[in-house]
């Protein structure tokens, strides 16, 4: 399944972000620790190496991600050129107590009442942007749901005299080039559920877990995992929760959106779906398919 969510607001969000970029002195662009290079925006990328805008890179959501993982990316993006990156919880107020000092760091030129810090805070739908801008705040300026893309417009704000934050809508790309970041994202809720079909999702991340956090779907369920595929995983929370349709068929549906749910709250523990070397192994070996009409003509023999 290739997952593509690209709202028209998305679209008109991008064309006012490259606009205010060119006044902005730092980009603050909140990721998922869970998977941080999947929920990167190519976009903003590209906007910020245009106009030479360092970045300060928050891993959010990292007390739901697994430490080991996160303290790699910490140094995959350290090698980075005009990158540095911190792993915290924007849910906790000392950690976002940290934000403004590290901002500061980066871009020691700016901060004072005459040249304030104009900081950019972008990132995708859902990982913690308007949670980030209200704890920086201590108020509640900017909306925050379950749901992907609740922030729509871009507003300016005030942070104290010497800092300025811009925050903008959530922003996904219009073609997500590797099917499992979309997956991926689907999975972490960063796209909007019409763009899914959830027992897909919830299979892709049952075989994830099976690979590398076996022990955490017995944990959480009860049941043993050996032998047994991501189907099964499935069948077996459905079996476990008694989870059963009008005739007594098993609900594979609500079982696959209990795996979802406890995936995203961190009941089933801390969870990275990527690590910097999945990321170089999906890099290496991934095929693009190829578009209609440009399949490789068969070899002849002019023998």
């Amino acid at each position: 399944m290739s997952i593509q969510w690209f709202p028209g607001h998305m679209n008109a969000a991008r064309k006012k972000a490259a606009e205010s970029m060119e006044k902005t002195d730092l980009v603050v662009e909140v990721v998922d620790a869970r998977l941080p290079q999947a929920s990167t925006n190519p976009m903003i990328e590209q906007l910020r190496k245009f106009r030479q805008r360092p970045c300060l890179k928050i891993l959010n959501k990292a007390d739901l991600a697994d430490p080991v993982a996160t303290k790699e990316w910490i140094a995959f993006y350290s090698k980075q050129k005009d990158t540095f990156a911190v792993a915290l919880s924007c849910k906790k107020p000392a950690d976002v107590a940290k934000v403004p000092g590290l901002a500061q760091k980066i871009a020691p030129h700016r901060g004072t009442a005459e040249k304030p810090l104009r900081m950019m805070i972008m990132g995708i739908p859902n990982v913690g942007k308007s949670t980030l801008m209200n704890a920086l705040l201590k108020k509640r300026v900017a909306a925050v749901g379950d749901e992907p893309a609740v922030t729509k417009a871009q507003q300016r704000l005030y942070l104290g005299n010497n800092m300025v934050l811009i925050d903008t809508p959530g922003m996904l790309w219009p073609k997500i080039e590797h099917p499992t970041d979309g997956l991926m994202l689907a999975a972490s809720h960063a796209v909007g559920v019409n763009a899914v079909i959830e027992e897909e999702v919830a299979t892709f991340l049952a075989e994830l877990l099976l690979q590398r956090y076996p022990a955490l779907i017995t944990a959480r369920y009860g049941f043993p995992i050996d032998g047994i595929d991501a189907v099964s995983v499935i069948e077996g929370i459905a079996k476990r929760r008694a989870f059963r349709q009008k005739g007594g068929d098993l609900d594979y549906e609500k079982a696959a959106h209990t795996l979802l749910l406890d995936y995203r709250s961190g009941a089933l523990g801390r969870i990275s779906l990527e690590t910097p070397a999945s990321r170089e192994h999906l890099l290496a070996t991934y095929q693009p398919p190829e578009a209609l009409g440009e399949r490789a003509a068969p070899d002849v023999d002019e023998s």
